[in-house]
């Protein structure tokens, strides 16, 4: 998804997640938008919900960073959108999915860490 993802704050708080998803699909299918095809949408509810988009193509991620003021407009309603890139983080079961090991504290016989001790990435991932 690195590229190709966007993440999109300021979404109405009163409509349920998947009409904001369908919402935010057809703003960003849009041409006058920068938007383009789409592979995914993803509305993550919270206080301070958001969506992360992963366009086709990582061009028209860039188009849509490029664009100012997005808007989404909603039964008369004008929401401003908050877009930016979004930087992939991936969850403990993920790292253990892909093989990668990470750095880690090793603790010696008094239960103190010893430094500079870690695991090492697997070298085909190098």
């Amino acid at each position: 998804m690195a590229g190709r993802t966007v993440r999109v704050g300021g979404l109405p708080a009163e409509l349920p997640p998947d009409r904001v998803a369908d919402k935010l699909t057809i703003h960003f299918l849009r041409s006058r938008n920068g938007g383009g095809e789409i592979a995914d949408v993803r509305v993550l509810g919270g206080p301070e919900a958001f969506a992360l988009i992963t366009f086709e193509a990582p061009e028209v991620a860039q188009r849509i960073l490029k664009a100012k003021d997005h808007v989404l407009s909603v039964g008369g309603k004008k929401y401003p959108l908050e877009v930016t890139a979004h930087a992939v983080e991936l969850s403990p079961d993920e790292v253990a999915r892909s093989g990668w090991l990470l750095p880690t504290r090793c603790h010696g016989p008094s239960g103190g860490s010893v430094p500079g001790r870690h695991r090492r990435r697997p070298h085909s991932l190098l």
